[in-house]
């Protein structure tokens, strides 16, 4: 069997490596346009930073490493210009200059994206810059060491990545987002709250609902009319698609320029698959690279002959895609879908919060993590968000993971998960989410956002006075959770009733008490730190 792998890195390098596990005869040639099929590219900005010193340490495997391990004919600065299905034969150039037709019985498209740019008035090429490759990578640190200030458009996980650590570097650094917060992929405005807050604490200059107007002299000029240092433009505004080979050969596009596939990797034409930032999975199309290695292996699984019972037939699942970026002393991370996703489809969902700890609160050092469910009306989940110093990676992680079994979301209360006082809690907050979500659809609590606070609602604050005189929510009444029983007649029957605590509990703890009882009653999720996080974020 000859197989054809146009474009190496995640996808691609990922292919041949497994394909080679699992056929020892197949002739596999790696085509790769750039100097390098196999290196860190998440790591970049960390180089650029200097908090990965030494760019080797990027390097996962040279060309020749590759070629002696696996016996693949890896060519280098190789560019593959056509194909021609017909003949089932892939025209490439070669790093002398040569053409050449390569025959296959697979062909597969792992040819990545480019970052998008946009035209800024004013500002010359040699002052922009992108951070895709080790040559991007190369050629920002070489600017910066002659730079002073540094503008980031995008605030995306690499613009978030690239202001950290340019600034890392000492630069004077502006960030500008065109929407109302960073992250907008992965977090909501009122989960962005934190993460900007300690994007800012090193020393960034965030400018969000800003674009860039001009550019003149080493000074940005934004749309309000105010200027930033900069010597330097970091583009972090998303990828496009490198589908200009497959779109040439005739296979089918998605709407962003995408190659379809299905869950077996093929395109349009059943002898050619595409994997990696290019392709588009049942619909779906997520430049990370945690699912193009995937992507790659199910390739290769997919093409063997194996016998029909084994699970190397099985489709790839793409599940629900996960992200996660360091912001100063801050992680957030993220599965599925945003709110923002939901609304602009006009999808029914249900929003959750909770704010519990990130270990044992007995334990010195626990810290809150400020999570965030979306669930549909079965209870599946559709998404999550969660911002802290420490947990979050393995909260969205067990959540991602829950969500994919079959046995969906109602799994996550009754998780058994690793536990001691240095590292989680008894009850984790997995399977708080889990028991917020399974009385949800047991009718037991009917939690509300901020936002979706009824107009002319009885604001119910159970926490204790002291905690009440730090602030409270305009207009509520306090009434202790110990005192409520006692004092239900201060309550009306005839106007639904919201009540909130600090983070939720002891919210949902009254809410049962009045529900019982005949009111009609809310509970405010995630309690009174939701409802900070919706007023600095502007949703009030």
């Amino acid at each position: 069997m000859k197989v054809v792998i146009v474009g190496g890195v995640a996808a691609g390098a990922s292919a041949a490596a497994r394909l080679r596990r699992l056929d020892e005869f197949a002739e596999i040639t790696l085509i790769e346009k750039g100097p390098a099929i196999s290196y860190a590219n998440c790591g970049l900005p960390y180089h650029v930073g200097g908090v990965i010193p030494d760019r080797d340490n990027l390097l996962v495997m040279s060309a020749e490493g590759f070629r002696k391990r696996f016996n693949v004919d890896v060519r280098t600065s190789c560019e593959a210009t056509a194909i021609d299905r017909a003949a089932k034969t892939v025209t490439v150039r070669n790093a002398d200059g040569s053409a050449e037709a390569l025959p296959y019985d697979r062909l597969l498209l792992a040819t990545g994206a480019t970052p998008i740019r946009i035209p800024v008035p004013g500002l010359p090429d040699d002052r922009v810059f992108t951070l895709n490759s080790l040559t991007d990578m190369d050629r920002l640190i070489a600017a910066v060491r002659g730079a002073k200030a540094a503008l980031v458009i995008g605030g995306g996980a690499i613009g978030v990545e690239t202001a950290e650590n340019l600034a890392h570097r000492g630069l004077t650094v502006t960030l500008v987002e065109k929407a109302p917060n960073i992250l907008p992929a992965m977090l909501d405005p009122e989960m962005a709250t934190w993460a900007e807050d300690a994007l800012r604490e090193t020393g960034v200059d965030l400018r969000t609902k800003r674009t860039v107007a001009s550019w003149a002299d080493g000074v940005a000029t934004l749309d309000d009319g105010a200027t930033v240092p900069a010597d330097l433009v970091v583009m972090a505004l998303g990828v496009r698609p490198n589908s200009a080979l497959a779109q040439a050969a005739g296979l089918d596009l998605g709407p962003k320029g995408h190659i379809k596939v299905d869950n077996f990797l093929h395109t349009s034409d059943p002898n050619i698959f595409a994997a990696g930032d290019v392709a588009e999975v049942d619909g779906f199309a997520v430049a990370l690279a945690g699912p193009a290695n995937l992507q790659g292996r199910a390739f290769a699984k997919g093409i063997v002959e194996v016998d029909e019972d084994s699970d190397l037939t099985l489709p790839y699942d793409p599940g629900l895609a996960c992200g996660i970026v360091k912001v100063g002393g801050l992680t957030a991370a993220g599965t599925g879908v945003p709110e923002a996703w939901l609304k602009i489809r006009g999808k029914t969902y249900t929003a959750i919060y909770a704010h519990p700890m990130s270990h044992a609160g007995y334990y010195p050092g626990a810290t809150s993590i400020h999570v965030k469910v979306l669930i549909d009306e079965t209870g599946a989940i559709l998404g999550a968000q969660a911002v802290g110093t420490e947990g979050v990676d393995k909260l969205i992680d067990v959540i991602n993971a829950s969500a994919c079994d079959i046995s969906g979301c109602s799994c996550l209360a009754d998780l058994n998960l690793c536990y001691a006082p240095p590292y989680g809690s008894a009850k984790s907050p997995a399977n708080m989410l889990g028991m917020i979500i399974e009385n949800i659809d047991n009718a037991l609590s009917s939690p509300i956002t901020p936002a979706q606070i009824p107009e002319g609602a009885f604001l119910l604050d159970v926490r204790e006075p002291a905690e009440v005189a730090g602030g409270t929510i305009p207009g509520a009444v306090n009434i202790s959770l110990g005192d409520l029983r006692d004092r239900l007649g201060e309550l009306p029957k005839d106007r639904p009733i919201v009540v909130f605590c600090k983070v939720g509990q002891r919210g949902y703890f009254a809410e049962r008490i009045l529900a019982q009882r005949g009111y009609n009653v809310f509970n405010l999720s995630g309690g009174y730190t939701t409802w900070l996080a919706y007023k600095k974020a502007g949703l009030l």
